[in-house]
């Protein structure tokens, strides 16, 4: 009885992860406003009344599509911060996370760009706080490489390095340029970490 149980734990899981897949897709091609729970639904391979079972509605999925990204890029830029002593080496392995993701989830940048609007009220407000606090992460290692900067600054370097990586692989998409992955990472890399230890 406890496997059964287990085993449709997991089933649903998968379900619920083929949705936020999906919403991510439809969201980015059409826009949060014209995709319907049926969209949903039929590209996740369930019927659109199915998908309540595993959310209250669209607003839902969208919520838990940029909060889990927002949890994820916290949780992963904490851990470099915390296990990385060095500044130089937690910066370069923070830019390689960054860049990681960008290349990884093109979708889900060009949704939050586009839709954090249509989050409630409270979901909006939540993936705020954690963006802020991932920006402080960046600012707390930029600190220790270039002591005596105003924090001001610091920020505005993270905010560029993030536009920076975060719009490069969709615009290279969006204009039918396909480069190998190793080297679009390479580019990234290199130019956002330029941008965020030059000199003032």
């Amino acid at each position: 009885m406890q496997a059964a149980s287990t085993q449709r734990g997991r089933a649903k899981e998968i379900r619920r992860k083929a949705l936020l897949t999906a919403a991510a897709g439809l969201f980015a091609e059409k826009g949060f406003n014209r995709v319907s729970l049926e969209d949903l639904g039929a590209a996740a391979g369930v019927s659109g009344p199915a998908v309540y079972r595993h959310f209250p509605g669209k607003q839902a999925v969208l919520g838990e599509l940029l909060l889990s990204v927002s949890r994820e890029l916290l949780d992963g830029g904490m851990r470099v911060a915390a296990e990385v002593t060095d500044p130089r080496a937690a910066l370069d392995e923070l830019v390689r996370f960054q860049v990681d993701f960008a290349l990884s989830n093109p979708e889900v940048i060009r949704v939050q760009d586009r839709d954090l609007d249509s989050l409630t009220e409270e979901d909006e407000t939540e993936v705020r706080h954690l963006q802020r606090l991932y920006v402080e992460v960046w600012v707390g290692v930029l600190e220790k490489l270039h002591v005596g900067t105003d924090i001001s600054e610091l920020r505005v370097r993270a905010h560029a390095a993030f536009g920076l990586i975060n719009s490069t692989p969709h615009s290279v998409r969006n204009h039918g340029r396909r480069i190998a992955a190793k080297s679009a990472r390479t580019i990234l890399e290199r130019m956002a970490i330029a941008a965020l230890t030059t000199s003032s």
